[in-house]
């Protein structure tokens, strides 16, 4: 007998978020998770206060694409020369175009 498939198993992970007035949740992949809380950890603010600020100034159609774009724009900057020199700094690790 021949099994048929649902599809393929879905890695999103969905969270509640709290925003500024209401409670909502969306679904990343833990990656965007990851990074999310990584540059909450960096910026020393909330999930949910940045989350607030993603929704208040998105331009995106939705909460969840609103919260991708974030993280690609923050990593982005992050990824200039001056942001790999920073980085190579705050690690430890000695930028050879420093001296």
């Amino acid at each position: 007998m021949k099994r048929f498939s649902s599809g393929p198993v879905s890695t999103l992970i969905s969270r509640n978020i709290t925003l500024a007035d209401r409670r909502t949740s969306i679904r990343l992949e833990p990656e965007m998770w990851d990074a999310l809380n990584e540059i909450c950890a960096r910026e020393g603010r909330s999930l949910h206060d940045i989350c607030t600020q993603i929704d208040r100034d998105r331009t995106q159609s939705g909460l969840t694409a609103g919260v991708r774009v974030f993280v690609l724009n923050y990593f982005r900057r992050a990824a200039t020369e001056e942001g790999h020199a920073r980085a190579s700094r705050d690690r430890g690790v000695p930028d050879q175009r420093l001296g």
